[in-house]
Formats: structure tokens, C-alpha cells, sequence
């Protein structure tokens, strides 16, 4: 999605206008910004979805194919627009974003299908719920009929669909869509845990990821038993829009290269604090020489 990014002190109150402090354009929309970010991390990455024929999806295919990412399985849609979202940034780096789907709501089933032999040959499929749920569950099951890792991000929230739960192995929701999904509140950190447990055992994952932005992450591995607390890197953030997105594409990124996942949730989360020290989405996601070295100053 094509981000047009309001810098303001605070949100608009209901019926008022409110002077701005800012405003930028930005390349994003979660697929995308997972994608670059995985590419960013080492991995070799495709991109299956749809854009616009119009000058917003030049520019995605401009921006994916800089940083390497294979777009020959991305359909441009001859009427429909390419998204747009529509995010309002604060003082902290906090926002909220309104998405318009356009021409990603416009990807079918087929669309998947006819991708097929990319998703089967991956490592690691990353999947959230910008797309409509029938061409998602398609990939998913493609994937994992094939034997391959596959990570959902359940963004924007809502309610999960069983249909997409059976081939999902590790979900990575952050707080707000955690606390959404069980009920539960994510302030209170003795029940991020318990959390955690329960989506894990509701929906038979091997794991599950709950990110917590400045409070770091806590991950659940059933196959190994690993229940962990991940810290948090001290970052100066001036913007937060992307910084999940980093984190799930170098989760994808690690894990397609062997990592365990504890250890691949360890990179992802230095890579979504170095996301939040650049403004934008895409193009914040750090190349993993910069996430090695602020999560192990040493080990470059």
C-alpha cells in the first residue's frame, strides 16, 4: 500500500480539523514491508499479491525489485486503483493507520494458485489479513501441503477465520490484536504468558509470538517447550509504522535459514527497534549486519 503519513501532537477529537506538523509518502502495506524486510535479512524472497495499474504500483515494483524481491507472481489489476493507507503519526512514534484495499482486495484464489510453484519451493510463507481470506487460505494450504513453515500476522485485527488457522505453524500477533483475540489484557505482563498459551493451544500452533513494541516479546515454542521473554533494545524512535512488519519479515528471514525460533525472535526483535529509527515502512526495515550488531554489539 502507498502510505500517506500525517505527522500531528495528538489525534482529532470527533468532527474537528486539526492542523498537522507533517506529512510524508511512503512505499508500505504489511506484505510488502515484510517482504523487503525478509529480502533486507538475506532471505530470498517473492512477493504474491496484486497492485494497481497506475503510478502506485510502479512504484512497488520499482521498490521491491531495488531490494531484490522475485514480483514476477504479482498481478496489476486494469481498474482498481493500488491501496492506500492512511497512517497518523504522534510525537512518540505512536500511530494508527487507515488502510483502503483497492486493488489488494481484488487478488482471487486463482491468483494463489497460479503461484503455486513459488510457494511450494519456500522455506517460510508469511501471511497477514490485508488480503481477502479465501486467497490467504489457499496459500496456506498450498504451503503447507508442501512442508513449509508458515507465520500468520492477525493484522488488522479481527476475528480469526478457522479457515485459516488449520496451516498456520507460529501466529505473531502484537498487543492490541492479542488482548483482541483472547480477551485478555497485554498491560498487565503476568498475562502475556498466559496468553501466549492460549492461542497457542487453541489453535494447535507450534508456536506463538506475542510482540509488545518497547516492552520487547514473549515467545511460546510447543515443539521445543521454550517459553521466553525477549528484551527490548533502548532505540531512539521516531516512527513506529513498519516496525511489526520488519519484525515478522526478519522472524520469516531466520527461520528460513535454520534459526530455532526463539533464536529467529531475538534478530526480528532488534530488526523492528532499528525499523522504529527511521521513518517510513519499507524502506525502514534494517539489513541484518545492523540487527546482528545491535543484538550482539560483538559478533561482526
Amino acid at each position: 500500500m502507498k502510505d500517506l503519513v500525517a505527522s500531528a501532537e495528538r489525534r482529532p477529537m470527533p468532527g474537528e480539523t486539526l492542523h498537522g506538523t507533517g506529512f510524508a509518502e511512503f512505499l508500505g502495506g504489511k506484505g510488502v514491508n515484510q517482504a523487503i524486510a525478509a529480502a533486507r535479512m538475506g532471505a530470498r524472497t517473492a512477493i504474491v499479491g496484486t497492485i494497481g495499474s497506475d503510478r502506485y504500483g510502479e512504484e512497488f515494483v520499482e521498490l521491491l525489485t531495488g531490494d531484490g524481491v522475485d514480483v514476477s507472481r504479482i498481478v496489476r489489476h486494469p481498474s482498481l486503483g493500488t491501496g492506500v493507507g492512511l497512517p497518523l503519526v504522534l510525537p512518540d512514534g505512536g500511530n494508527s493507520i487507515i488502510i483502503v484495499s483497492r486493488a489488494n482486495a481484488a487478488i482471487t484464489p486463482a491468483d494463489v494458485e497460479a503461484a503455486a510453484d513459488v510457494l511450494a519451493a519456500s522455506r517460510v510463507l508469511s501471511v497477514q489479513l490485508e488480503l481477502p481470506i479465501e486467497a490467504s487460505a489457499v496459500a496456506l494450504q498450498l504451503a503447507a501441503a508442501a512442508g513449509v513453515t508458515t507465520i500468520l500476522t492477525p493484522a488488522p485485527v479481527g476475528p480469526i477465520d478457522v479457515r485459516l488457522m488449520a496451516d498456520v505453524d507460529i501466529l505473531v500477533p502484537n498487543e492490541v490484536e492479542a488482548a483482541a483475540l483472547t480477551g485478555l489484557d497485554c498491560d498487565d505482563e503476568t498475562q502475556v504468558p498466559v496468553i501466549a498459551r492460549k492461542l497457542a493451544d487453541e489453535w494447535d500452533l507450534r508456536g506463538c509470538v506475542v510482540t509488545l513494541g518497547a516492552r520487547g516479546a514473549f515467545v511460546v515454542d510447543r515443539s521445543s517447550g521454550a517459553e521466553v521473554w525477549v528484551s527490548p533494545h533502548l532505540v531512539r524512535a521516531v516512527d513506529t509504522v513498519g516496525a511489526g512488519d520488519a519484525f515478522c519479515g526478519s522472524l520469516a528471514a531466520s527461520l528460513a535459514s535454520g534459526a530455532d525460533l526463539v533464536a529467529a525472535v531475538r534478530l526480528a526483535n532488534a530488526a523492528g527497534a532499528l525499523s522504529t529509527t527511521v521513518n517510513g515502512a519499507a524502506v525502514s526495515a534494517p539489513v541484518r549486519a545492523a540487527a546482528l550488531a545491535l543484538l550482539e554489539p560483538d559478533s561482526l
